[in-house]
Formats: structure tokens, sequence, C-alpha cells
């Protein structure tokens, strides 16, 4: 069956940096956009960034655009999402996700999900 197991999260201070990965089974990596999305306490899913198969195009929510930085290696099936200059704001549950339509900004646009890793930056 698919699997995508989030790791990499943690706890941080406001300025720092976060590597999260995204590792990919069960499923033709290539074939699939992959994307991150976030969800804090209370709120809905959000979407954070996504690339498409390739990795040849990417695209990004404004909150984080020129902060993160999404990437993604074929050969090892894994996606990840480099998170600099962290805000308190950016504290969520950060979920990969793989799925067909691009640019995948919503929840319902993505076929499979991982479990999600905690992200936690404090002031």
């Amino acid at each position: 069956q698919v699997q995508l197991v989030e790791s990499g999260g943690g706890l941080v201070q406001a300025g720092a940096s976060l590597r999260l990965s995204c590792a990919a089974s069960g499923l033709t990596f290539g074939s699939y956009a992959m994307g991150w999305l976030r969800q804090a306490p209370g709120k809905e899913r959000e979407f954070v960034a996504a690339i498409r198969r390739s990795g040849g195009s990417t695209y990004y929510a404004d909150s984080v655009k020129g902060r993160f930085t999404i990437s993604r290696d074929n050969a090892k099936n894994t996606v990840y999402l480099q998170m600099n200059s962290l805000k308190p704001e950016d504290t969520a549950v950060y979920y990969c996700a793989a799925g067909n339509y691009w640019p995948p900004t919503r929840a319902y646009e993505y076929d499979y999900w991982g479990q999600g890793t905690q992200v936690t930056v404090s002031s």
C-alpha cells in the first residue's frame, strides 16, 4: 500500500531552520506532484508548497515564499521542505501528500497523505 512518512520536525526558536523529509513507497513516485500542507490547532489544513513530477516547477503559498524551498529526489522517492527564518506562526503539523493535479493547492486535490510531523516555533 502507499506510504508517505514524514520526518524532521521539532521544536526550534524563531529565526531557525528545519528540513522536513517525506519518504514515499508503494506508488510510482515520479508520476505524482508532491506537496506540503500544514494544520495549526483550530485551523483548517493549508497549502504550503508543491513540486511537479520532474521537479522542474514549484509553487508556494505567499506566507512562505522566499523562506521555504521544496525539492525532490525521484531516485530516492523523497520530497523535502527546507524551512528557513521560521516564525511562531509556522507552528503546525506538516503533512506531505501526493496528487495528480497542478498546482495542488487544495487538500482535496491530493490522493495520498502522510501522518504528519509537528513543527513548533517558539518566540
